[in-house]
């Protein structure tokens, strides 16, 4: 009874979204959300000229639309790209149309787009492990990058981005010992969100926060997954961070 109370798993980025814009201090990092509706596209293109259309409960990044808004745009002012096809249109009236014909059936979501740090001509972010360890206490345990494919949105590695340090794709920007520090501001980043999650869902044993860095290096919550894949990080070359999470992953019951 006390696992159906307080799900391990909640799928709902709605909800996700709604329990983080609580914290003052996190609001600030979460990018602007509305639920998807024709008025709502249209004030969000007008307002950030980039946005993402996503599916409420989706996973690995399928369903996922970037949208844009480009005035000067002789084929159309409106566009969309989902997977590698981009399509074009002159009216609000025709974009919303099509979206709604190939997007996934369920509820979708419209959310704020941040221009990606790119590494080699490539947009990345990084998804943040942090875990409850036997202590009770949240710990980030790892922090990768994943970068993504020259031709599509979604850096996911099911959808053909490529996992890399999350040090390597920072580099061009930081250098040591800034890097270190920053990475240490992720770790403290991922273990805050964790804390305050655990208020609204005190099932959670392990999140996997997506975090999108700008070009100005601020960091931006793009989506916390509550059954991240522990497996990614078996690319890195440091083998403890593995063993580490899959450590904290069978104290919790996740794996025997």
């Amino acid at each position: 009874m006390k696992s159906a109370r307080h799900p391990r798993h909640v799928t709902n980025k709605w909800k996700k979204n709604a329990a983080l814009m609580q914290s003052s201090e996190l609001r600030a990092y979460l990018p602007e959300t509305r639920r998807f509706s024709k008025e709502q596209l249209l004030n969000m293109l007008m307002k950030h000229k980039m946005v993402y259309v996503k599916p409420v409960n989706g996973t690995w990044g399928k369903g996922v639309m970037r949208v844009d808004f480009k005035p000067n745009q002789r084929q159309g002012a409106y566009q969309f790209q989902i997977e590698k096809t981009v399509r074009s249109f002159g009216s609000i009236d025709e974009l919303y149309t099509s979206i709604r014909k190939h997007k996934l059936r369920g509820k979708y979501l419209i959310q704020q787009g941040i221009d990606l740090l790119r590494y080699d001509q490539r947009r990345f972010d990084l998804r943040v492990m942090v875990q409850r360890t036997p202590q009770k206490v949240w710990k980030t345990t790892g922090i990768i990058g994943r970068l993504g494919h020259p031709k599509k949105i979604v850096t996911n590695y099911h959808s053909d981005g490529k996992l890399v340090a999350a040090e390597k794709l920072l580099s061009p920007y930081l250098k040591a010992p800034r890097l270190k520090s920053y990475m240490n501001m992720l770790q403290n980043f991922g273990e805050d969100i964790a804390n305050h999650l655990k208020v609204s869902f005190p099932g959670l044993r392990e999140i996997g926060v997506d975090v999108a860095l700008d070009q100005k290096l601020r960091p931006w919550i793009l989506e916390v997954n509550t059954s991240p894949d522990p497996y990614i990080f078996r690319r890195l070359k440091d083998k403890s961070i593995f063993r580490t999470i899959m450590k904290y992953a069978r104290a919790y019951g996740k794996y025997k």
